[in-house]
């Protein structure tokens, strides 16, 4: 694994100016870096352990970026929790938890290190190994499109509310909506439960498939959402599902760049948030 010799780790632990972490967990990972946990994971390098590990992304002395990967996920999780909540908290992972010091990062980081020079790959000398970089988002992909997911799922009522209801079709015009088929509209759900864009059809019956034959973990998110309603987060090869347990379902697929995909409830989508839930990795 790169990175994880004595020298790479302790030029990652020598006075690490600490500027953000995020979770690597079943249940909470970059999504940005694959469709499930394990994809996440080998991403970077790691065996997908159980309880996932914490990412810890800064510079050093010498402003170079470094990713170290400790085991205590409960203080990263503190940690993150604290700075959302816009209080201050000193990240110093124990040596004894860090699993490995990568160098690169594997996310985009806005921010530097004040006193240090630029952020700035290692030294191949030091680092042991090629450097992490955030995924290409530039152009329309997996990553953009896992991203887009994200922002929903962040923005749910923003994307919700542009929405009409009454433009997915009803039992009383299924004959009328049939000839429109082609039609924007046809990405909602028609009277059978059925979408109308084959790309949606697709991805619902991956999304059953998943209840049946459950897949990687981690491809199957459950998080909070206002009053009894869960936030459903899916993915699958080349698609995107964000849905309210109460509500509707947004798709995004690699094969229609920058196109979200309303899919109405339904008589038949209920029934499968409701099976995607109880199989769905949870926070703990």
């Amino acid at each position: 694994m790169a990175g994880t010799d004595e020298d790479a780790v302790a030029a990652a632990d020598d006075a690490l100016y600490v500027l953000t972490a995020v979770l690597l967990t079943p249940a909470k990972f970059p999504s940005v870096l694959g469709d499930d946990y394990p994809e996440a994971c080998a991403a970077l390098g790691l065996a997908p352990l159980a309880d996932g590990y914490g990412l810890v992304l800064g510079q050093d002395g010498d402003g170079a970026r470094w990713t170290v990967v400790v085991d205590d996920v409960s203080l990263v999780a503190v940690a993150i929790a604290s700075w959302d909540c816009g209080m201050e908290y000193d990240l110093s992972p124990d040596e004894r938890s860090v699993v490995a010091a990568l160098p690169g990062w594997p996310l985009a980081v806005a921010v530097a290190a004040p006193g240090v020079p630029e952020p700035h790959d290692p030294d191949p000398e030091v680092a042991d190994g090629p450097p992490l970089t955030p995924p290409d988002t530039s152009r329309w992909g997996p990553a953009q499109r896992r991203l887009g997911a994200d922002e929903i799922a962040l923005q749910w009522a923003v994307w919700r509310e542009q929405i009409d209801d009454s433009a997915f079709p009803t039992t009383d015009g299924a004959s009328e909506d049939a000839e429109k088929e082609d039609a924007p509209a046809a990405a909602g759900e028609q009277a059978d439960g059925q979408p109308g864009h084959t790309g949606v059809r697709r991805v619902l019956a991956e999304a059953r498939a998943y209840v049946d034959t459950p897949p990687p973990l981690g491809r199957v998110r459950s998080s909070f959402a206002p009053g009894d309603a869960r936030t459903l987060r899916a993915d699958g090869p080349g698609w995107s599902l964000v849905a309210r347990t109460d509500d509707i379902a947004f798709v995004l697929l690699d094969a229609e760049p920058g196109e979200v995909l309303p899919v109405g409830r339904g008589p038949e989508l209920p029934g499968l948030l409701e099976a995607l839930d109880k199989m769905a990795v949870r926070p703990i």
